[in-house]
Parts: C-alpha cells; structure tokens; sequence
C-alpha cells in the first residue's frame, strides 16, 4: 500500500492544482468576455447616435432646401428672375391663350359598335 501511496501522489497534487488553473481560466475568460462585450455596445451605441445626429442634420438640409426650391419656382419669384435677367417675357394677351375642354375618359373612348362604325369609316373606299 505505501507503494500506491507514493505513486498517486503526484497525481493527487497535480488534479487540484489542475481544476483551480481551469477555474480561474474560466473566471478570467468570463471577465474579459464581459468587458469586451460591454465595449462593443458602447462603440456601437456611440455609432447609432451619430447616425442619428447624421440623419437629423440630413434632414433639416433636406427641409431647407425644399423650402428653397419652393420659394424658388413661386410665381412671384419667377417674374421678379425674367425682370433681372431682362428676358423680355410677358403675359400672353388673352387673344392668344387657347382653352382645350377635355372629354371624361369613358365618352372619348366611346361605345364599341361606334369605335367599330368610326373604323370602317376611315378604311371606306370611296
């Protein structure tokens, strides 16, 4: 017995020695994981709030720039340009402007025996 003794000793110190190394590995790892972690979402935290400031800046460009064009094609706006390009444009006296009436979609398109007698009309050999 004192045999055995002797050898499983070195066995029996090297075993606890063994599963405390691998506690604190896991104990370590598990620290660093949640540091890690923890900075990655505080990385991708501080890249959605500038995004989110981007995406407000962007859109107050985008509203101004809207109210421009809109300012820019009013009508009052337009005639004050022809006056400083001095573009000699004016109003057409009513004589020249020409009213179009236009025809609901269903009376153009008419019924199909008048389509079919306008056809025949048209290919007619006089």
């Amino acid at each position: 017995m004192a045999r055995n003794k002797k050898n499983n000793s070195a066995a029996v110190r090297f075993g606890p020695a063994l599963k405390a190394f691998l506690l604190c590995l896991f104990i370590g790892g598990s620290g660093i994981g949640y540091v890690w972690q923890k900075n990655q979402i505080q990385s991708l935290g501080e890249q959605i709030r500038k995004s989110e400031v981007q995406h407000a800046q962007l859109h107050r460009k985008n509203k101004m720039k809207n109210d421009q064009l809109a300012a820019m094609c009013s009508p009052m706006a337009l005639e004050e340009r022809i006056r400083r390009l001095k573009l000699g444009l004016v109003k057409p006296p009513v004589s020249q402007i020409v009213r179009l009436v236009e025809t609901p979609f269903e009376m153009a398109r008419g019924t199909p025996e008048r389509q079919y007698a306008e056809a025949r009309a048209a290919h007619a050999i006089p």
